[in-house]
């Protein structure tokens, strides 16, 4: 192409290519401090984070007393809503609620303004993509109403979560296995499938 016929294209376009190009440096920029700012505080709050993990706004953590959370390497947080364009509800937000509970997520993990809650275990495997807004929670929240106990929630490698799905307690999600958009996850799916629905079933075998 002559330079003659891209100057035509790029005034075509309105000059979109260098908002583009400066939404790109922006966010780098904010990349960076909210990488910063975020580290310092899981590490004053005694979360351990492995290298290479980003975050795209300021990650929610709670950690109860003599709980653990650990986060993997390559890791990626987005809590700010212009970081992930199918939107993002909520910061990202990990929290336990029992001594003793454990949050574990393991390497090249990806998470859009997700909710993770354990009172007592919740295991998050490599590879694994949550979509914006899913909630993973290994208890009611209410325990003076429900009266039950936690029971841990695994999720295998390279499973994927779509989006605003629900991950109730109990559940085991199998490995390279798909949870369709708007799912409750009630009960334990297996590996290699696809599934959706509320309450959320196998629908297709890999």
């Amino acid at each position: 192409m002559s330079k003659l016929s891209k100057l035509s294209r790029l005034r075509e376009d309105k000059g979109n290519w260098w908002v583009l190009k400066i939404d790109g440096f922006r966010m780098n920029i904010f990349r960076f401090f909210s990488g910063f700012f975020t580290r310092l505080n899981l590490f004053f709050r005694g979360v351990k984070v492995g290298q290479g993990s980003e975050f795209f706004g300021l990650l929610h953590v709670r950690r109860f007393s003599f709980s653990k959370i650990e986060i993997g390497r390559k890791c990626t947080f987005r809590s700010d809503q212009t970081s992930n364009l199918i939107g993002v509800n909520r910061k990202c937000i990990l929290s336990t609620h029992e001594k003793d509970a454990i949050i574990s997520i393991g390497d090249n993990c990806g998470f859009s303004g997700v909710t993770i809650g354990a009172a007592k275990e919740i295991r998050i495997g490599n590879n694994v993509l949550c979509g914006a807004n899913v909630v993973i929670t290994d208890f009611d929240w209410h325990p003076d109403i429900s009266n039950t106990e936690p029971e841990p929630v695994i999720i295998h490698d390279n499973a994927w979560i779509g989006l605003n799905s629900v991950i109730l307690k109990g559940v085991e999600i199998g490995e390279n296995t798909i949870i369709g958009a708007n799912s409750l996850v009630l009960r334990s799916i297996p590996a290699n499938v696809v599934a959706g629905g509320n309450p959320c079933k196998v629908l297709k075998v890999k």
